[in-house]
């Protein structure tokens, strides 16, 4: 069987989703390329901490894989070429899963968004995404077996009241998943996304914990890893028949009225 080559965006905090994911895909024997972009986990992520992208290469390295980093400003439409590019180089082959985690997220309500703000959501989390994946379809070029999973956040299940920008870009990303999946089937490419719904990976407080733990049944807050074990499964040879899907990964959470 032919090594796989994934590439995980957004992978730069040792306890995020794109670590987990990229963890969980190193375990099933993919070589991995991270991006990461440490200006944006420096300003919103106040816990994280300088030089967390290179601890996670090292540690995908000690399993055995292949595994190189990248800072990565998605904002930049010409980036994504040019990750595919360097994966293609450096690994000697094209990469044939992308999961785009990556994101651009700070809180507005309507009163106080600009159109800045718009846009930097846009070029990240819309604009970056379509053009990583035009960048990879491109280049696949294995017969079957291709996977694109893109990450949303539930923005059709509910209100999130205070994130308008962001609401309005990740409805974005549904509607790709579902018109890219059926453009790019014909080629062997795969197209899902995934909610991992709150999810305890750096940003919640401890009375975020206490707000959100009761609307759990199982009793506890979402992490990392759950998200990352049904992206492992959607990335394997055994999903070829599932496309075109928005799955919410949730744990059961029960959203409240506003």
């Amino acid at each position: 069987m032919l090594k796989r080559i994934a590439i995980v965006t957004g992978a730069s905090r040792l306890n995020g989703i794109g670590a987990a994911i990229a963890r969980e895909l190193a375990e099933a024997g993919c070589d991995l390329f991270i991006t990461s972009w440490t200006p944006f986990d420096r300003d919103v992520y106040q816990n994280s901490r300088e030089g967390e992208p290179l601890l996670l290469l090292k540690e995908l390295q000690a399993r055995g894989i292949r595994a190189e980093w990248m800072e990565a400003d998605l904002s930049d439409p010409a980036i994504p070429e040019r990750i595919i590019e360097k994966v293609s180089g450096n690994f000697g082959a094209a990469p044939d899963i992308l999961v785009n985690n990556a994101a651009y997220s700070v809180n507005k309500d309507i009163f106080e968004l600009t159109s800045g703000d718009m846009d930097l959501h846009y070029k990240v989390n819309v604009r970056g995404t379509v053009l990583m994946c035009t960048a990879f379809a491109k280049r696949f070029s294995r017969e079957y077996g291709g996977r694109i999973i893109n990450m949303t956040s539930g923005q059709s299940l509910g209100p999130m009241p205070g994130e308008i920008p962001y609401v309005a870009s990740k409805g974005a990303i549904d509607a790709l998943t579902i018109s890219l999946s059926a453009e790019l089937a014909p080629i062997g490419i795969t197209v899902n996304a995934v909610n991992p719904g709150p999810t305890d990976s750096g940003w919640m407080n401890r009375e975020t914990k206490e707000h959100l733990e009761p609307m759990f049944p199982f009793g506890r807050i979402g992490q990392p890893a759950d998200a990352a074990r049904l992206i492992r499964f959607l990335a394997s040879e055994e999903a070829e028949w599932i496309t075109g899907q928005v799955i919410h990964s949730e744990g059961g959470f029960r959203r409240q009225p506003v």
